[in-house]
């Protein structure tokens, strides 16, 4: 029978030699391990910070390109708005779908390895 990936802080410390935060229990690492993994909103702050940076900047960058891309391109009949907020949109749903994806990979890595922070 293989090891459960899913380890609690407690036997992550003893089997790795890490340690446990301070701020970090039994129930919240239970709760993150649920909420990664199965379903639930994710409360970390780092978590929730880091994607709404990434969002915003995704979607400033694209409306920008778009922008740029429809003041460019007169064939397209698009005004320079026309294209930054067609621009904005896609980076809005790029950067969810980007930054959630990454948040998944990563927290699933640092599951595998019992981290549970």
């Amino acid at each position: 029978m293989s090891e459960n990936p899913f380890k609690t802080p407690e036997e992550a410390s003893q089997a790795d030699g890490a340690r446990i935060p301070e701020n970090i229990n039994a129930v919240n690492a239970t709760y993150n391990v649920v909420t990664d993994t199965l379903t639930g909103v994710n409360v970390r702050w780092s978590d929730n910070k880091f994607q709404a940076i990434f969002v915003f900047v995704s979607l400033l960058v694209v409306a920008l390109i778009g922008a740029v891309l429809a003041a460019v391109n007169t064939s397209w009949g698009l005004p320079w708005y026309g294209g930054a907020l067609a621009g904005a949109f896609i980076g809005l749903i790029l950067g969810v779908f980007a930054s959630g994806i990454f948040l998944m990979c990563f927290r699933a890595i640092r599951h595998l390895k019992g981290r549970h922070d």
